[in-house]
């Protein structure tokens, strides 16, 4: 059997069936922003491989830290024992947040569900039986159980799972659009948080951009008035950046849109560049002293590839390629672009609506059942996305050239014109 037979016969790909009931496209290598398939077709990579790849592939600095690591230590158990590593890229994430104290784990989903049980033990070394969580409708979180506990019960991917899942308060998500009004949402947040204060530990969300529950852009005095409220109820505001984190809205992370800071934030995704898997929680020195000097005394979450010295390796280089790098310019750049290319596309019949930030350039449908379509039509013509329902989007590297940014969001205008209504 060659590869690709053992794939179809072997491999569950990601939300699929088995064999896939999607196509699912053999990749021989990447460079840049390309990914060169068997067949030695080129696609550009309008997907920024899931949102993590913001240098693109292959970068040379990168790999030299892999090559460099893998010599030295490639992994090392975290259970007491530690690392130069890891000490390094803690202290880096602690410069760029303002917070104190980093757990360093394996995936974005990992790095919620600790954050999840820090919320939990926080409350428990007060005194308090807090141990509800609230979030927004439209939410996404994660994979794995605690995570799709806070996703959207009804709405999102994870609805199958129903009452299998921990049952959380959900509020109502701000009111679409940068710049729109958003008192009615401030004010069932703040209803809810006044009649159920003394049941939730936490209150969890994206800053900015809601992401797979539907690329929802939203006005930043939102979360303002989310961090009065959480110090207001002594409830902890957990910001989770894994999406919009290093640089993707515009600002290191989405927080800084509303100069806030939350007690927990959670990252990944582009923490490594896109290299390896690693995520990060990261709280204020008061949450990590009052779990520390408790009866509790300690954080209960031990992942075996935790702080692994590869992953640490490459995400230190990540982040000083980026702090180095002129990617605010080139972010502001790309959202530009987004900008006088999305304009055309509003005006196709099958268009919804039309958003962008940052990096990140949204087209919504009026119907969710072209995505297929869509996306074979711009494989067919040499660009790479992954619809989503009725989203039709993309989220680049920041070193992206321009033609090839506009090559992506034209391909995906003809795309969407060729289609005939069904």
């Amino acid at each position: 059997m060659n590869w690709l037979d053992i794939d179809k016969a072997h491999v569950w790909h990601p939300y699929n069936a088995l064999p896939s009931k999607t196509k699912i496209l053999p990749v021989k290598s990447t460079n840049r922003t390309s990914i060169f398939l068997e067949n030695g077709k080129e696609l550009i990579d309008g997907m920024s491989s899931w949102w993590s790849a913001i240098h693109g592939y292959n970068h040379p600095k990168l790999n030299e830290a892999l090559k460099k690591q893998i010599d030295i230590m490639p992994h090392i158990m975290f259970g007491g024992l530690a690392h130069e590593q890891a000490s390094i890229l803690s202290k880096k994430l602690v410069d760029l947040t303002g917070l104190n104290s980093v757990f360093l784990c394996d995936s974005g989903s990992v790095s919620v569900e600790v954050a999840l049980k820090t919320a939990i033990l926080y409350q428990k070394a007060k005194g308090l039986k807090k141990y509800k969580f609230l979030a927004l409708q439209n939410a996404y979180h994660g994979d794995t159980l605690g995570a799709m506990s806070v996703c959207d019960p009804n709405n999102s991917m994870h609805s199958i799972y129903g009452t299998y899942l921990s049952e959380h308060f959900f509020t109502k998500a701000p009111e679409l659009g940068f710049e729109s009004d958003c008192s009615k949402s401030i004010e069932a947040l703040e209803n809810l948080l006044k009649k159920h204060h003394n049941e939730i530990a936490g209150f969890i969300l994206e800053p900015i951009v809601q992401g797979a529950g539907g690329m929802r852009i939203y006005n930043p005095t939102y979360l303002k008035k989310a961090r009065e409220l959480c110090t207001k109820y002594d409830i902890l505001l957990i910001a989770d950046e894994i999406a919009t984190g290093f640089g993707h809205t515009g600002k290191m992370f989405a927080c800084e849109w509303a100069c806030i800071k939350p007690d927990i934030m959670t990252v990944g995704k582009g923490l490594t560049g896109g290299y390896m898997t690693m995520a990060a929680m990261i709280t204020s020195k008061n949450v990590s002293d009052i779990i520390s000097n408790s009866e509790i005394g300690v954080l209960m979450h031990g992942p075996t590839f935790m702080a692994n010295p590869l992953a640490c390796s490459v995400a230190n280089a990540s982040i000083d390629l980026l702090k180095d790098s002129s990617w605010e310019r080139n972010v502001n750049n790309i959202e530009k672009i987004f900008v006088s290319e999305l304009e055309k596309i509003k005006k196709l019949d099958l268009v919804k609506d039309i958003r962008n930030i940052g990096a990140i350039g949204v087209i919504e449908l009026k119907d969710d059942c072209y995505a297929q379509e869509i996306q074979d039509y711009c494989v067919q013509n040499g660009v790479w996305i992954r619809p989503f329902g009725r989203l039709i989007y993309s989220i680049v590297a920041y070193s992206i050239k321009e033609d090839d940014l506009r090559k992506i969001v034209r391909t995906m205008y003809e795309a969407i014109k060729s289609i005939k209504k069904k």
